[in-house]
């Protein structure tokens, strides 16, 4: 494969393509159907509603009242401020512009806390690192060589071996006696970088 991906590209967030005009017709069309639709329904009732208590009032009255009602709960609807933030939600400060949605997940901080955490909780047993984070760089190992070279590890473990080098083969394929420092790790994740 010619593309290069790197562990940035895998926590990259795009926002989606604003809609086409032509979608923007259809929904207003969509929409004005809706009204009528609703205006008709509430007429009939009101209609009946006063013809059942013994009232007469002109169509067009009941209509442009019907249609009046739905205009102003449009209007309040559009004018109405946004909900408070829930509790937790970062609010912003300084010279933040105010448009980022704090309440949108954020994909970066939920990769960071997906190694944290079990980092931390590995820190001080060799045991658990070999049980929880040796597997990930392995998939992360095995994800990296499928993208740029058509192969993992278990399928083509000679090829494999010289491509991640021997001090990241070894690092992966055997277990080690202690937890590796932050330091050795960082070597480990450049290593990744440069498969």
């Amino acid at each position: 494969m010619s593309e290069s991906t790197g562990l940035d590209d895998l926590f990259r967030f795009e926002e989606e393509a604003p809609a086409r005009s032509g979608a923007a017709r259809g929904g207003r069309v969509r929409w004005l159907f809706r009204l009528l639709l609703t205006a008709a329904g509430v007429t009939a009732v009101i209609l009946v509603g006063l013809r059942a208590v013994g009232l007469q009032l002109s169509l067009a009255i009941v209509v442009a009242g019907v249609l009046a009602v739905l205009a102003v709960r449009r209007v309040t609807a559009a004018l109405a401020p946004p909900p408070p933030p829930r509790a937790g939600v970062r609010t912003p400060a300084g010279e933040e512009s105010g448009d980022y949605n704090w309440a949108a997940r954020d994909a970066l901080r939920a990769a960071i806390n997906g190694w944290e955490r079990p980092l931390d909780w590995a820190s001080n047993s060799p045991e658990r690192f070999t049980e929880r984070i040796l597997p990930r760089l392995g998939e992360l190992a095995d994800e990296r060589l499928r993208q740029r070279h058509g192969l993992t590890r278990e399928a083509d473990p000679v090829r494999a071996r010289a491509l991640l080098g021997e001090p990241l083969w070894s690092f992966l394929d055997t277990p080690s006696r202690r937890t590796p420092s932050p330091r050795d790790l960082a070597v480990i994740v450049a290593e990744l970088e440069k498969i």
